[in-house]
């Protein structure tokens, strides 16, 4: 039961299930997830936390940079059926296209070129 009140938790922010669309296929650093989505870095931050709480982002520390990915396949089962569930979903919304096309462009950018432009990035 508490696998999936966190699961519901995490996917009850527009945000949140945003940036679970930006990291299909890829690993994001945290302030390529902040230029995509447009809020500031600890917003960003914050929504990162419930998802990798709630199981559904895995999260890597490399120095003072923070990375993050869809979970893997150890993640609990209702994570995995959310996270399919959230993808398909995605597929057919306009935002998240709108977003992948801003992510192409932000991808072409330095990570540490965009942790420079964004004030108090925690990158």
């Amino acid at each position: 039961m508490r696998d999936l009140l966190a699961v519901t938790k995490a996917l009850s922010d527009e945000n949140r299930v945003r940036a679970l669309g930006l990291l299909r296929d890829r690993e994001l650093c945290l302030c390529q997830i902040v230029e995509v989505l447009a809020l500031a870095s600890s917003t960003v931050s914050k929504h990162m936390s419930v998802l990798h709480q709630a199981r559904l982002v895995e999260s890597r520390k490399e120095g003072r940079w923070a990375h993050f990915r869809l979970a893997e396949e150890d993640s609990p089962v209702e994570a995995r059926q959310a996270l399919e569930l959230v993808l398909a979903s995605l597929a057919r919304d306009k935002q998240a296209k709108a977003d992948q096309q801003t992510l192409k462009v932000v991808l072409k950018m330095p990570p540490e070129e965009l942790c420079r432009q964004q004030a108090n990035c925690k990158c």
